[in-house]
């Protein structure tokens, strides 16, 4: 990330320049520093991930996601994501072109501050596989590649899957929190000064 991005970035208030060139004349002396496959994670020994697109409404139709949204607008918010952040929920498939679920980056509002999130989902028929903390240790690769300095995890205390998702990838209990009407747990860690990452 350039360094007139990283401080617009980490709040999350706009955004980066490669954006802005396609609505401001092109200023030769700005060069874009990233772009939504600039921080798409490389593809594991299973999973390969993809931007998602309308077409794939009959997969998200499949998860459980939760929320007000519903698919079709789980769909128009990570698009909006990708214009807004160069990053967003992707889909995660196999090899074959098998869907698998989605897992990715968002930007989240904890306790007033803007903080870059680790998401995912798993068709409910392939969890226990180990596909989340596969494509999940990809997008904290991808994030610490991108110059994301702190990423978070928010997750139900109930779901107790995720939070070892969460251990898996090097992410610790933060805090305890209250959103979207329930308490929630922040796992987190320094992209940059952790290790093994």
């Amino acid at each position: 990330m350039c360094a007139s991005c990283r401080p617009k970035h980490a709040t999350g208030t706009t955004r980066c320049c490669d954006v802005w060139a396609s609505e401001r004349p092109l200023d030769p002396m700005v060069t874009p520093c990233r772009t939504v496959t600039d921080v798409l994670p490389a593809a594991t020994p299973r999973l390969r991930f993809r931007e998602m697109t309308e077409a794939d409404l009959p997969d998200i139709a499949t998860l459980e996601i939760g929320g007000s949204r519903g698919a079709t607008g789980w769909i128009e918010w990570n698009l909006n994501n990708y214009a807004d952040h160069e990053f967003g929920l992707w889909i995660i498939e196999t090899h074959s072109g098998e869907f698998v679920g989605d897992c990715g980056l968002t930007m989240q509002e904890v306790e007033g501050q803007w903080l870059v999130e680790a998401g995912w989902h798993v068709r409910s028929s392939l969890r226990r596989q180990g596909y989340a903390a596969e494509a999940a240790a990809a997008v904290r690769e991808a994030a610490g590649d991108a110059g994301i300095d702190h990423l978070i995890a928010i997750i139900r205390p109930d779901n107790v899957a995720s939070q070892g998702v969460a251990a898996k990838i090097g992410l610790a209990l933060e805090r305890e929190i209250h959103k979207n009407g329930g308490p929630a747990l922040v796992f987190g860690a320094d992209l940059t000064t952790s290790v093994g990452h």
